[in-house]
């Protein structure tokens, strides 16, 4: 088994910038599931205008329409992301690295919960069309996909900055993360299976409950220092 790549230490900056993301994330996150729940005029229309022009250029489009398919239903898909998590985790296990891979796992499987609640309770429709170019099931928000996305994007990267992962590999899984992250809320709406935002409220929840986990890992890691120093101290 290998040891672990560096020792439990804590990064005040993991923290700094956790607690910024973690408090506009979950402020845009609670006014907006307010709206939603409100079903507001304004983004009510709003949302109809987006979904109808973009489905309007699906039925026109049925090659571009199937390329967003595959893209959301294999290469973006929920599951996909989490078998990805799963790779993760399995590594990190036999590098040793028990809490970071226990803390992962959870994680992503926390947002997995956390959706289907909100789903459950916010009863939201997804759009319906008489000529439908994708379908789906459950309720409409949050995003599964987008949020799915957004975390386990969001845990590689800090999992990549915690480990002091070198900048070349960063940018690119930041990179790809983007893409993946933005592209497949995009195929949602073009679909037709989710209204904008929808894809919003995923995105910014997916970015809450990382942030929120790197906080409390950070916490953590900080009071088993305090108890080290105290028993040094003795």
């Amino acid at each position: 088994m290998h040891s672990p790549t560096q020792p439990p230490t804590r990064s005040p900056a993991h923290s700094r910038h956790a607690s910024v993301v973690a408090l506009w994330s979950g402020v845009l996150s609670a006014v907006l599931l307010a709206l939603v729940a409100a079903e507001w005029g304004p983004l009510i229309s709003f949302d109809r205008m987006v979904a109808d022009a973009l489905h309007d250029s699906a039925v026109r489009s049925p090659t571009i329409a199937g390329t967003n398919r595959i893209l959301s239903d294999w290469v973006w898909d929920p599951w996909t992301m989490r078998v990805l998590v799963a790779v993760g985790v399995v590594w990190l296990w036999w590098r040793g690295e028990r809490l970071p891979a226990v803390w992962t796992g959870v994680v992503s499987a926390l947002g997995s919960a956390v959706q289907q609640v909100l789903k459950a309770a916010v009863g939201r429709d997804r759009p319906w069309w008489p000529d439908p170019v994708d379908t789906a099931h459950f309720a409409a928000f949050p995003s599964g996909h987008a949020m799915t996305a957004a975390v386990t994007c969001g845990l590689a990267l800090w999992l990549l900055a915690r480990f002091g992962v070198g900048r070349g590999p960063r940018t690119a899984v930041l990179v790809v993360g983007a893409v993946s992250v933005l592209g497949v809320g995009l195929t949602r709406v073009y679909l037709g299976v989710h209204w904008a935002t929808d894809v919003l409220g995923g995105w910014l929840l997916g970015a809450c409950l990382v942030a929120l986990a790197v906080l409390a890992y950070e916490r953590r890691l900080a009071r088993a220092e305090n108890r080290r120093d105290l028993a040094h101290q003795d």
